[in-house]
């Protein structure tokens, strides 16, 4: 369970027990009684080559275990199972990223270099004649997050602090002093050498298939021979109850169990519409457009409009739970709740708040920091039709979704890695509901996953191999 504690404020999660709590274990046979086959448990893609477009028309094998082979010479081979876990250390957030003696510096330095250009100022006003009195003037934006942060302070303050509290009575969460020396090296994180967004920009050049082609992929036990462009038209779905792992430029993926995606970017989304399933919760992280993203170039943004087009209306389910991660922007947040849940035909019923903490329980950001706030926001909605609709099972009754609950959690050192939400959506939606996550960078079992880096922290250099055993 990835939830630590409960309380009316909302909740105390575990990301990386979520995370382990997932079968990660591919089922693989002993050498040399299987030499003449392929490693099992994988799918091999690695014939995609960045520098040659032919390359997505050559065929590549995909063999899955197989529960009790047997090799030509009539023998058995003797199974084992490789377990993986998640690194511990991406999780090692000990101390807060700006502390506030830091961020008490800071200030007392930017009003030094203030107090010296206001001088300037008025020697510059002075000479020109036209003394008045300064006054520092805020954009309206700046407002306008000014005001928002003013109304969820106390409810953000007070309930994290519950949660905390609790977190540290179960020794989930510990004293900064009993976990010194925990990390004594610098972390350095796995490279993402697989540039998946970039061969989805590559995919669109392959040709279109028509629509009994586009029938959902799975990766069954039988080998079965794919091409890399199966891989980039379908949906492709692990629906055994184990881990298989595929190999796609050289890179391996872990995919877990019950798992399915679709590696695209939004303007190859058909295969999620010709499958003609609709879903009971749709999780929404748009990549925002923002002046750090623009500086840094770390991914790519979609405008207000792009994400309006996302076919919604045609993926949701009568009554669907939407829910979009949101920004601290008031104008990411405007345009949501104004222009985008409308456009949808989505009622928003809830507004709630992430809350990022230290695993000592400190904000990871000063909470009143002018910059950065220790808190993101997710709003949901349902999806209400003009022309009433009946519900999939009339006799469910739908629970009223409470508002400004709270998800207090250790983040992930790698960047716009999530917390799960499928343990704290549960109760608002029907059981065995279909799921779908949009712009996702990993899998989850029992959720369909969509995006150009939807398989990113699946990469195997995020985990580690345990022993192995038969």
């Amino acid at each position: 369970m990835s939830v630590v504690r409960e309380l009316s404020p909302g909740w105390l999660l575990d990301h990386l027990s979520f995370i382990n709590k997932i079968s990660y274990e591919l089922h693989q046979h002993h050498e040399p009684c299987c030499s003449k086959n392929e490693p099992t448990s994988s799918v091999h893609l690695d014939t995609l080559h960045m520098d040659s477009m032919s390359s997505f028309g050559a065929s590549a094998t995909c063999i899955a275990s197989t529960t009790n082979p047997e090799n030509d010479d009539g023998g058995n081979c003797e199974m084992f199972i490789q377990k993986y876990v998640f690194r511990s250390e991406l999780f090692d957030v000990t101390k807060p990223y700006i502390t506030s003696a830091i961020h008490k510096e800071c200030q007392q330095s930017n009003e030094k270099e203030d107090l010296v250009n206001d001088v300037k100022k008025e020697i510059s006003i002075s000479v020109n004649g036209k003394k008045r009195k300064r006054c520092v003037v805020f954009n309206q934006g700046e407002l306008d997050a000014m005001e928002y942060h003013t109304k969820i302070r106390g409810l953000i303050l007070d309930g994290s602090s519950q949660l905390i509290q609790e977190g540290l009575k179960s020794g989930f969460l510990h004293p900064l002093y009993e976990k010194r020396d925990k990390y004594s090296e610098p972390i350095t994180l796995p490279l993402d050498t697989c540039n998946l967004s970039e061969l989805c920009e590559m995919a669109k050049h392959l040709p279109s298939l028509n629509e009994m082609e586009l029938q959902t992929l799975q990766l069954m036990e039988d080998d079965i021979s794919v091409t890399e462009q199966d891989l980039f038209s379908r949906i492709v779905e692990n629906n055994s109850s184990f881990t298989k792992m595929i190999t796609l430029m050289g890179q391996k993926y872990l995919l877990p169990p019950k798992s399915s995606f679709l590696l695209s970017d939004i303007s190859c989304m058909y295969p999620l519409l010709s499958c003609k399933k609709t879903y009971d919760v749709i999780v929404i992280d748009p990549p925002w457009q923002n002046k750090s993203v623009k500086r840094s170039n770390r991914y790519s943004y979609l405008s207000p409009l792009q994400i309006k087009q996302i076919p919604i209306p045609k993926l949701a389910a009568p009554d669907c739970l939407v829910v979009t991660w949101v920004t601290n922007r008031q104008k990411h947040l405007r345009f949501v709740k104004e222009e985008l849940y409308p456009s949808w035909s989505v009622e928003i019923v809830a507004e709630w708040h992430w809350v990022k903490i230290t695993s000592s329980g400190e904000f990871v950001f000063p909470l009143d920091s002018p910059h950065k706030k220790p808190y993101e926001g997710l709003i949901l909605g349902r999806v209400r039709e003009k022309a009433a609709l009946p519900l999939r099972n009339a006799g469910v009754k739908e629970l009223p979704i409470p508002d400004h609950k709270l998800i207090v959690s250790v983040p992930c050192t790698l960047h716009s890695h999530k917390p799960p939400l499928a343990e704290v959506l549960k109760d608002y939606i029907k059981p065995e509901g279909e799921c779908l996550e949009l712009f996702a960078r990993n899998l989850q079992p029992g959720w369909t996953s969509w995006g150009n880096e939807v398989l990113k922290f699946q990469h195997v250099d995020y985990f580690v191999a345990l022993e192995s055993k038969s």
